[in-house]
């Protein structure tokens, strides 16, 4: 069974024309689907009987609830899904004041290997569907206080973009969610065709993953530094006009004694010279097993303080659900895997 959840209007239009279903029954679809958000076609009460029952032989509207959930001392809660292929993912839930941001999964693991995270040792199984990317905001209990979506949890979203990109099409089209670009931040480690494809294609925030001041340390942080250099990547994004609406971030865990000195907030300034950007400063969350330990307050304060006197508009990101393991670097599904 095909489902109909995650199609875009021109896959629907394709369905309805193959089921011998007016044209117009395919934006009928995509209200069910996506405003309504109904989880059966016999729901679809302005479809014709007989147009159900036909769609029904070979399609369904798959939705799955949490199977699982965690909440922090700070608000923030942790939810576990189960997706195509027995895998399992999480995201979570963050409230703030007043904005709500989701943190989403794009892949069940990740290739990228970054020493620092606990979805990196996971390793790869699978590509999340489009359906399973949308599904983790329409079965999301709090999904009415949701002001925003940032694609930072598990994965690398530029390995799974074709699904990326037809789940961003969905969140942002009339006919779907209907939501403005500016509500998405997508996260990438810098997969160079890709983030030109991405830039070029959609208006959603981007956020890059950068951790170092040089290519030589961001090496030891991020194995994919050897695939898609710093250097190759920022000489890509200066291509591109970030001065209007649409924000680039760089992302910045800071390591004591490895990426945090003085010397390193002036090569960072030097390498994003002429980017209108933003830098993101967050505290490494202890790992199992890792020798990296997180930068003192007063370390970090510092290095923002240096990186905003020089121009770069800085901020600390504050940490939230480290006793759930649901902060930056700590989602992991290795404990479901076999179950």
């Amino acid at each position: 069974m095909k489902n109909l959840l995650g199609m875009t209007m021109t896959e629907l239009q394709q369905v309805v024309a193959e089921n011998d279903m007016p044209l117009y029954a395919a934006g009928q679809l995509a209200d069910w689907l996506y405003i309504k958000q109904v989880d059966s076609i016999d729901k679809m009460t302005n479809i014709s009987l007989k147009s159900r029952a036909k769609l029904s032989e070979n399609y369904t509207v798959s939705l799955s609830q949490p199977v699982g959930s965690a909440l922090s001392v700070d608000g923030t809660v942790k939810y576990l899904y189960e997706v195509e292929g027995g895998h399992f993912i999480e995201s979570v839930f963050i409230p703030d004041y007043d904005r709500a941001t989701l943190c989403i999964s794009s892949q069940v693991g990740c290739k990228m290997g970054c020493v620092f995270c606990m979805t990196g040792r996971q390793r790869y199984s699978a590509n999340l569907s489009t359906a399973d990317i949308l599904n983790q905001i329409i079965s999301l209990p709090e999904k009415e206080a949701l002001t925003n979506v940032v694609f930072m949890g598990m994965g690398e979203p530029f390995d799974n973009l074709d699904n990326v990109l037809k789940a961003i099409e969905i969140m942002t089209s009339d006919w779907g969610f209907g939501w403005s670009p500016r509500r998405i931040t997508v996260s990438t480690v810098g997969m160079r065709r890709e983030l030109k494809r991405f830039i070029e294609e959609c208006d959603c925030h981007l956020a890059v993953s950068l951790h170092a001041s040089s290519p030589e340390k961001r090496g030891g942080l991020v194995p994919a530094e050897k695939a898609f250099s710093m250097i190759s990547m920022i000489e890509v994004l200066k291509k591109y006009d970030f001065r209007h609406q649409r924000r680039l971030s760089f992302e910045y865990i800071m390591f004591d004694g490895v990426n945090d000195s003085a010397d390193d907030a002036d090569r960072l300034v030097r390498a994003l010279q002429g980017l209108s950007c933003r830098v993101n400063l967050i505290r490494f969350h202890a790992i199992p097993d890792s020798p990296l330990r997180a930068s003192p307050e007063e370390r970090i304060l510092q290095f923002r303080d240096r990186l905003t006197s020089r121009g770069i508009f800085t901020t600390v990101r504050a940490s939230r659900g480290e006793d759930i393991s649901a902060a930056c670097g700590m989602l992991s599904t290795m404990k479901h895997k076999n179950q």
